[in-house]
This record gives C-alpha cells, sequence and structure tokens, in this order.
C-alpha cells in the first residue's frame, strides 16, 4: 500500500470532493482520481460514491478512514522522532474561530506565535459558523459549547460574558429603558434566527421573551458596528465592547455567561504542532483573563 495514495484518500474523504482535495494537495484531479483508484484496487474495496455533486464514504471506506487516520499520526509520529515537520513546530495549523473571538480577539494576538516559531504557518478562520473537524476544516476550532460526539479532545478556555448596549447617541437621542420591559419601546438588534448555528447562541430570551429584532445579523463583530452606529440596542460580548467608549453598558446586573472551548480531532493529539498552537492559546488567555471576566 503506497502512504501517498493513504494521503490522498485523506484529502479527498475529508473535503467530499475530487477537486477540492487536489487544490489542497496541489496536484491535478486526474492524477489524484487514479491514486485512489489505485488504493481501492489494492484494497479490492469501492471506498467512494462519486457523484456530480461530489463524492461520499462507502460503508467500507468510513471503515478504511479509521485507519488511515491512524496510519497518518503514526507517520507524523515518524517524522517527528527523525527531526522533521513538528518536531520543529513546522507545516499549517489551521483554527476555526466565531467572528467575535476571532476578529477583535485573536487576529491581533497571534503575531508573537508566528514570531516565535518561523516555520509554523497559522490559518485563522474567523466566521459565524461551526467547523467540520471530522473533514479537516479546521484543525482546531474554538467552539461555545462542549462536544458530545465524535473523537474529539476538548478543554475549556475561558467563560465569557455579554450585555445589553447602545450608543451614546442612541440613548441621547431615544432615551435610556428604565427597566428591561421597556426594551419593547427601543429599535433592537440581534442574530439571524435561522442561522444560528449553537443553541447557546440564541440567548436572547434569557433578557426578554420575544426580542423580535428590527435589525437582524449574522455576526458578533456585525452587531456590535450596528448597535456602534445608533441602529439600536444589542447584546453584545463584553470582551469587545469595553474597546469602545462610544458604547454604554445598560443593566449592568443583567449579564449572559457562556464559555468558549478548544477542540481537535483526537488524531491531531500527537501532532506537536497542533499542541504547540493549544498552548499558546491557553497561555494567551491565562493573560488576558481580565478581558473575559
Amino acid at each position: 500500500m503506497n502512504w501517498d495514495d493513504v494521503r490522498c484518500f485523506l484529502s479527498v474523504a475529508r473535503s467530499g470532493q475530487f477537486l477540492a482535495a487536489a487544490k489542497r494537495l496541489g496536484v491535478n484531479h486526474a492524477t489524484l482520481s487514479r491514486r485512489v483508484s489505485a488504493l481501492e484496487t489494492s484494497l479490492g474495496s469501492q471506498l467512494f460514491l462519486r457523484s456530480t455533486n461530489g463524492c461520499e464514504l462507502t460503508e467500507q471506506g468510513a471503515r478504511f478512514l479509521v485507519s488511515a487516520e491512524r496510519m497518518e499520526v503514526e507517520m507524523m509520529n515518524a517524522q517527528a522522532d527523525l527531526g522533521r515537520v513538528d518536531a520543529a513546530v513546522a507545516g499549517t495549523v489551521r483554527i476555526g474561530a466565531p467572528d467575535g473571538f476571532g476578529v477583535a480577539f485573536l487576529a491581533p494576538r497571534l503575531g508573537p506565535l508566528i514570531a516565535r516559531y518561523p516555520a509554523l504557518r497559522v490559518q485563522l478562520v474567523p466566521v459565524p459558523r461551526s467547523f467540520s473537524l471530522s473533514q479537516r476544516e479546521a484543525d482546531i476550532a474554538i467552539t461555545i459549547e462542549r462536544p458530545d460526539q465524535g473523537r474529539l479532545v476538548s478543554a475549556k478556555l475561558t467563560d465569557y460574558s455579554l450585555g445589553l448596549y447602545a450608543s451614546r447617541s442612541y440613548v441621547e437621542t431615544k432615551g435610556t429603558p428604565p427597566q428591561l420591559e421597556a426594551l419593547k419601546d427601543h429599535a433592537r438588534i440581534g442574530y439571524v434566527e435561522d442561522l444560528i448555528f449553537a443553541p447557546s447562541l440564541n440567548y436572547t430570551g434569557e433578557i426578554m421573551r420575544d426580542w423580535d429584532a428590527a435589525f437582524e445579523i449574522s455576526s458578533a463583530i456585525g452587531q456590535t458596528e450596528a448597535v456602534r452606529s445608533g441602529a439600536g440596542i444589542g447584546i453584545l460580548h463584553d470582551y469587545i465592547a469595553r474597546q469602545y467608549p462610544e458604547l454604554v453598558r445598560l443593566f449592568p446586573q443583567h449579564s449572559i455567561l457562556r464559555s468558549y472551548w478548544t477542540t481537535y480531532h483526537e488524531s491531531a493529539r500527537e501532532l506537536v504542532r497542533v499542541r504547540t498552537v493549544v498552548q499558546f492559546l491557553q497561555e494567551l488567555i491565562a493573560q488576558e483573563k481580565r478581558n473575559f471576566t
């Protein structure tokens, strides 16, 4: 069995498309298809069901994926033992994160990690969505809920809080609501409900039974900008909102508490580059704990 063929199989299995996998590996589509076909021939099993929309693993393919991921870890461990790749904290690590945490907190603070490990390449993907670690959409995901399914390794990164905010220009024009019930008389900003990707993001009910926002934005950063502009009152991350003196915290006695978790696939447990980035994130949060509490 050729390891390069197995590597091609893993890329296709994780992307769900031959074309996307070929681009990721830097080979042409025909070469990748030949390699996967050669692997199927050597195994005597069909690994993928191919269609015009992509491909999916057969039952045999899903079973082989487990073995292939173990092979991948062993190969990388062997390279590390020989002083290659991970031993020098080299290679690419992709971090998937909620847009608020990724843009407002991580992006300005990852420079020292790159400076410390020049051979390390970091990809930050800060978008309001969840990531599939089994398909390698990210090597490390910052999640807002601890995953309870899959072969994943999770650890709490930090707790954080959210609160009600308005801009100074808004309260000067529209006034400050005297109690929570009075929020119904004000413009409200919230998430696009059918795009909420995790139950814990549906937190408006902890403030008001029917939030019924007039302006919905599927992005924490977008909501912050809308509140700053004076468009209405919103529930914002405290660690983001504190950066803007033009924002006013309303009803400070009412806070919503959530947590961030670091999560990665257990097959990456032995990869030095992944462990190094996770440790950096933990150290970073420990140093900046005051921003989240």
